[in-house]
């Protein structure tokens, strides 16, 4: 028998809570105590300022995507731009969604989510990027994906069964990016037979 798994009253077919798995007084009390605390309780195993700090790096990354992902959408020019910079904004927009994504989490877990641009540059794991050529452009726009891809596969790994509500969203905006760089590929791909 499984000590996890709820047992089954088999008079009324009702599953049953397992033994000692928690003490229901012990987590109101706790509850109630830390109050001011929002989503963090107690028994948050994970270092809350060392998660706030990772997910600030996230958001200063995602903050610079969106403003490297405009520019390139206003500045793109050369063979199809239209569709490519039309790719650009979709990206733009979805960075913009992890952005808020990221910031709303920061601030459940009780962090301050950083925008102040003076600190989003250094925080960042991309580069801003200078490329005014479109080729050049997709190509950058692809290693950055690329790089944030590997960096949130390891905060994925951090965050683990500690934060699992963390840990979701953060495979949600992967699952995004993962996509973005297949785009991004295929883009150049293209624009490379036509040079």
């Amino acid at each position: 028998m499984n000590p996890h798994r709820p047992t089954q009253n088999l008079t009324t077919n009702t599953p049953q809570a397992v033994p000692g798995l928690y003490d229901v007084d012990e987590i109101k009390q706790q509850a109630a105590s830390s109050i001011i605390e929002g989503a963090v309780t107690k028994n948050y195993p994970l270092d809350v300022n060392q998660a706030c700090a990772l997910l600030n790096e996230a958001l200063a990354t995602e903050i610079n995507c969106v403003l490297r992902y405009r520019h390139h959408q206003i500045i793109a020019k050369g063979i199809n731009f239209l569709d490519i910079s039309k790719e650009f904004e979709e990206h733009a927009e979805n960075e913009q969604r992890h952005m808020m994504m990221l910031a709303e989490r920061i601030n459940q877990l009780g962090g301050n989510p950083d925008f102040n641009p003076l600190s989003v540059a250094g925080k960042a794991v991309t580069d801003y990027g200078q490329s005014h050529d479109l080729r050049a452009m997709i190509r950058e726009d692809l290693v950055a994906e690329r790089i944030v891809i590997d960096v949130y596969r390891k905060m994925i790994s951090w965050f683990g069964l500690g934060d699992p509500t963390t840990r979701v969203m953060l495979e949600k905006i992967m699952a995004d990016e993962e996509e973005h760089a297949n785009d991004l590929a295929d883009l150049l791909a293209v624009s490379e037979k036509h040079n």
